[in-house]
């Protein structure tokens, strides 16, 4: 619920962009200023996530940061109506909230994960997908009926303080409980949370979830757009294409943990990216034959879904200094968030958008290059990438 949560909220308050706009008559110049408050909030929040998780653990984090998303989501449902200024505000709440409580999220995910011995973390990212779902199609019904923006937030504001708090406070693991692990294994403690940041490893984590970020983000933003411009199609079969996308991104995010018991974390990962590559490279250069590139919006984003719930995986393959590391893959796969969208448009200005897809293939050659640096480390480094039938 922590996970489909999140992904509700986000994609409620996304659906409603166009009638946002509308309402504080923003040209697209300033609609973009406006939306990068709430990437402002989530970069400032990331870094500082580990800290926060650290002292107060991740049930009590997870609470107090979906309060604070409820109230930048009721600034923004309130401030609509008024302009740009409470709008902003509003926005940067919603980033602020939703990086910590991710970064809490992933760290109870892991946690899990390492004492079934198995692997789930991507099945959590699967019911943040489902959330994107939900609250999408929660904010077209909106639409279809004539809900103002005002009432649906609220609404959205109200059922996530009902429900995400009161899941992480009596579900989540109790802080005192044994750290996952063999009881031999000591404790160990990093001297400060921020000390991560000097890790190779962990900016390897980063650099890998950067990449596969970087994918996803681009199918989210430009998918759509690339088929409808691309293909001459008609302008419904862009949300198609998406679908199509978010779709294969849930199945795979669904059905990779039992790849990844029995081959591991690399395999599966670089078999991942390999499978985006191809499916990239269908929707690219398929023109004019749509079903082929419908085709490889499938394989883009079933090879899409595993990256960023494996990279999370591996920063809390060690508990006691999961907080820490999972914080610095956060903040840096983050960045792809907000370099992907600008990068895509420029270039696509250049030689369309359709043509521009093909950067991507750039960051996944990277995800390849480093998708190593996921082997399991420390007392989880046997249940998680040893293939069931040595266990």
């Amino acid at each position: 619920m922590a996970f489909v949560g999140s992904g509700f909220g986000f994609a409620s308050w996304a659906s409603r962009i166009p009638q946002i706009r509308d309402a504080v008559q923003a040209t697209p110049s300033e609609l973009g200023l406006i939306l990068l408050a709430i990437a402002a909030g989530a970069v400032i929040a990331m870094p500082l996530a580990g800290l926060v998780v650290n002292r107060f653990g991740p049930a009590r984090t997870v609470a107090v940061l979906a309060a604070v998303l409820s109230v930048g989501m009721v600034v923004l449902a309130l401030g609509t109506p008024v302009g740009a200024l409470p709008v902003v505000a509003g926005l940067f709440l919603i980033g602020y909230g939703n990086g910590t409580w991710d970064v809490a999220m992933n760290v109870e995910g892991a946690d899990v994960e390492q004492r079934l011995g198995r692997t789930i973390m991507p099945r959590f990212h699967a019911g943040f997908s489902v959330g994107t779902v939900l609250g999408a199609l929660g904010g077209a019904a909106c639409v279809a009926l004539d809900i103002s923006v005002t009432v649906h937030l609220l609404v959205v504001a109200a059922l996530n303080l009902a429900v995400v708090p009161v899941t992480a406070l009596r579900g989540f693991l109790p802080r005192d409980l044994e750290p996952a692990g063999p009881r031999e294994t000591p404790i160990v403690k990093s001297p400060h949370p921020l000390a991560a940041w000097r890790e190779p490893r962990t900016l390897l984590l980063g650099v890998f979830g950067l990449s596969m970020a970087f994918t996803e983000g681009v199918g989210n933003d430009w998918l759509a757009v690339a088929v409808i411009d691309g293909y001459g199609t008609a302008p419904v079969v862009g949300p198609l294409a998406f679908a199509v996308f978010l779709a294969a991104m849930t199945a795979g995010r669904w059905f990779g943990p039992t790849l990844i018991d029995r081959r591991g974390r690399v395999f599966a990962v670089r078999a991942s990216a390999l499978t985006a590559v191809a499916g990239l490279a269908m929707v690219v250069l398929a023109p004019p034959l749509l079903p082929v590139a419908l085709l490889g919006a499938v394989l883009w984003g079933g090879g899409t879904a595993l990256g960023f719930p494996v990279a999370m995986s591996a920063a809390a393959d060690d508990p006691p200094l999961a907080a820490a590391r999972v914080s610095v893959v956060a903040s840096i796969a983050y960045t792809a968030f907000l370099a992907g969208p600008p990068l895509v448009g420029f270039l696509g200005e250049q030689v369309g958008v359709l043509r521009a897809l093909a950067v991507v293939d750039g960051l996944l050659a990277v995800a390849l290059l480093v998708g190593g640096i996921t082997r399991p480390i420390g007392p989880s480094a046997e249940p998680v990438d040893t293939p069931v039938e040595a266990r």
